[in-house]
């Protein structure tokens, strides 16, 4: 009489532990939990049968594993595995036959996260403009975003690299791919394979808008950019190229024809081995271009002279987020990943490493073979500003030394003008040029001043400015230029939290600290372990007005948890505050 099974139970908060799914909330679902397992990992499960007792010498038992609709064992969304009791570990060698590659997947994760070729995930939009769906800066987590794609069955609106990258760690993370969101502080974006980013400027010393070299789009400098590192062997590559792999599915350029990027090895991207699997060249690039600027040359076969070449501006940080730490109101949780990208600015493996690439990359040898300009003898300096206050007048400064022994005539033009964080112009703020006279040996300093009513209403989102200077020496016809991009700083929201066991009473303040008024301002959501709360509008703001709103939360699970709240206004975008809350169990 064959077996009759009455219960499969595979034990679904016990298997969590070792399989590190106890943060599933269909793990801890009172009615029907379920068992969320990875791959090759070891899982306990009951099986109970109705009519007799099991027999280990006579009966044959199986285990079925589908996948999808309609599952087949020739599409390998069907699989049996055969349980032997005297036996321990036939199951673990039929997965290392069933496993999926991770190459491949992850590869194929960063072209399904956007939307650009197949209809995935995530629309990107960068201008502004996002009236018929939500701004990228409003999202505090992966969950809506991935359960709206599930319910409308359409890419949702809309997302920004960090959104991109924060989705692409959640399902990384849900299939068992290891993965960490990095960012990269002034993140290059090399449209054309030169490893450079290229700045062009026409004979009146205005910057030109496009690159008359490359027909398909321009170089340009993120402020800052996100991607994904994802660790996994590389059997399809060399040894010693395993391990953190780079990623991207923020759609910049095409590869294979298609919106996708990576994963490139850390490795091969430090060393600059552009002939490895995948997009090595690119991701090269976007952390340790040279910075390149050209100005109108008739006398030049390319028809533009190289002025100036900065190697150390590209790639200032690469960060990932420290794990097992949290700090909500500063960076004390960050860590600093640089140097597995690249060796030290300004030595010899650095400059060896990216002439490797150089060697390999025939667009770009063209660049790199082009003589510097001789050397100099004015000497001018931008001086950097990390960031100001909202609403406070700031001052652009640029050094200059002459250091020779005859006088010289200088023509200089400083502007200043908003930007998005992808380095695109948005508004002209200011622009001022001139003419002065330098005595031998002598050093001046320029200086441009800039009010908050200059600035305040061309601001776009996120507040990003850039800063630009270019000078001329009539006598020797040295050129030089450069640029800053600093951020304008926003308030922040105040969260404070009155633990009571149980219930989570939560208090959200803004304070309204510019003279201005903040219109149309919307109390966008807060986040609690997966609960999201959408607020109304808190109308009108006046100047020195503060918004107070009380929240009440009935957390789902014990543990540090983090309360993440976004604010929006028609003026301001993207005001953030966040907090850490330790939730007790209830002992009664």
């Amino acid at each position: 009489m064959a077996l009759e099974t009455e219960l499969v139970y595979l034990y679904p908060k016990e298997n969590s532990t070792s399989h590190k799914t106890s943060h599933y909330e269909l793990v801890h679902d009172e009615e029907n939990p379920i068992a969320i397992l990875r791959r090759g990992l070891k899982f306990t499960m009951a099986v109970r049968f109705s009519n007799r007792g099991f027999d280990k010498t006579k009966d044959l038992v199986r285990l079925l594993f589908n996948y999808g609709p309609n599952p087949n064992p020739i599409k390998g969304t069907r699989g049996v595995v055969k349980i032997d009791p005297t036996k321990k570990s036939q199951i673990d060698d039929e997965q290392k036959l069933c496993r999926g590659d991770p190459i491949k997947v992850s590869r194929m994760i960063s072209k399904m996260v956007n939307s650009n070729d197949d209809d995935g995930i995530l629309v990107g939009r960068w201008d502004g403009t996002y009236d018929d769906g939500t701004a990228p800066s409003a999202w505090t987590g992966s969950v809506p975003i991935l359960q709206e794609y599930l319910d409308t069955e359409t890419s949702v609106n809309y997302g920004q690299c960090w959104v991109f990258s924060g989705v692409v760690t959640t399902i990384c993370r849900a299939i068992g791919i290891p993965s960490r969101v990095v960012s990269n502080l002034v993140s290059a974006h090399d449209a054309n394979a030169t490893l450079t980013v290229d700045k062009y400027f026409d004979k009146n010393d205005e910057e030109l808008l496009y690159d008359p070299n490359n027909e398909m789009g321009e170089d340009s400098i993120w402020n800052y950019h996100v991607w994904n590192d994802v660790y996994m062997a590389r059997p399809d590559l060399p040894s010693g190229y395993g391990g953190w792999q780079a990623i991207d599915a923020t759609p910049q350029e095409t590869s294979d024809g298609v919106y996708q990027c990576g994963p490139a090895s850390l490795e091969a991207i430090k060393k600059g081995s552009v002939g490895f699997n995948y997009d090595v060249g690119f991701m090269i690039a976007s952390v340790n271009a040279d910075l390149m600027r050209w100005k109108e040359d008739k006398t030049c076969d390319m028809g533009y002279s190289k002025i100036y070449c900065n190697n150390y501006h590209i790639g200032r940080l690469v960060l990932t987020k420290k794990p097992f730490f949290y700090d909500p109101n500063g960076d004390k949780d960050r860590e600093d990943i640089t140097c597995h990208y690249k060796a030290k600015e300004g030595t010899e493996a650095e400059r060896l490493s990216l002439l490797n690439a150089v060697r390999g990359t025939e667009a770009a040898k063209r660049f790199y073979s082009l003589p510097d300009p001789e050397m100099e003898d004015m000497e001018f300096d931008l001086q950097e500003l990390e960031r100001i206050k909202i609403g406070e007048n700031f001052s652009v400064v640029v050094k200059i030394k002459n250091k020779s022994d005859k006088l010289r005539h200088i023509k200089c033009a400083l502007s200043a003008a908003s930007v998005y964080y992808t380095g695109v112009k948005a508004k002209l703020i200011t622009r001022q040029e001139g003419q002065f006279k330098m005595k031998p040996n002598s050093s001046e300093e320029l200086k441009l001043t800039i009010k908050a009513d200059d600035y305040l209403d061309k601001l776009v989102e996120y507040c990003n400015m850039k800063i630009y200077a270019i000078a001329t020496v009539t006598e020797t016809k040295q050129t030089w230029a450069d640029e800053d991009d600093f951020q304008v700083i926003k308030p922040n929201i105040d969260i404070r939290v009155r633990r009571n066991l149980f219930l989570i009473f939560v208090q959200r303040l803004l304070i309204n600290k510019l003279l201005m008024r903040y219109a149309g301002c919307n109390r966008k959501r807060v986040k609690y372990y997966f609960i999201y709360i959408r607020l109304g509008s808190t109308g009108n703001v006046k100047p020195g007005a503060v918004i107070k709103v009380n929240v009440d939360i009935v957390p789902k699970v014990e543990g540090e948890q983090k309360l993440v709240a976004t604010f929006a206004s028609k003026e301001l975008l993207d005001i953030t505050g966040s907090a850490k809350v330790e939730v007790i169990e209830d002992e009664q």
